[in-house]
């Protein structure tokens, strides 16, 4: 499937949807866009992940690098509704106590 990324802001978050999978093809271009998006509006960023379907290590590394840009301006990640295989992904490199990570 191909990824999609759409974004949507609250007064609390901006809120990214990534769609698909997250995977080495892709993670160039989804770090600028989250980047961009960002820079529009600075704000903690929650990912609603419900149509995330696969995410692989580049995938995490992006987060991570995402992650590292917006606490320069003491900004958090939240992630939401992770797929059981990907939250395992997450425990199993014990990203989960990296990231807020609910639901």
């Amino acid at each position: 499937m191909e990824f999609k990324l759409e974004a949507k802001n609250t007064d609390e978050f901006l809120v990214l949807y990534p769609k698909g999978e997250l995977d080495v093809y892709n993670t160039k271009n989804f770090k600028e866009k989250t980047i961009k998006f960002y820079e529009k509006d600075k704000k903690d960023i929650l990912f609603d992940c419900k149509e995330l379907e696969y995410l692989d290590s580049t995938g995490l590394g992006s987060l991570i690098y995402i992650l590292k840009e917006v606490e320069k301006e003491n900004h958090k990640i939240v992630i939401e509704n992770l797929n059981p295989s990907i939250m395992k992904l997450f425990k199993i490199t014990k990203l989960e106590d990296m990231f807020e990570i609910r639901g």
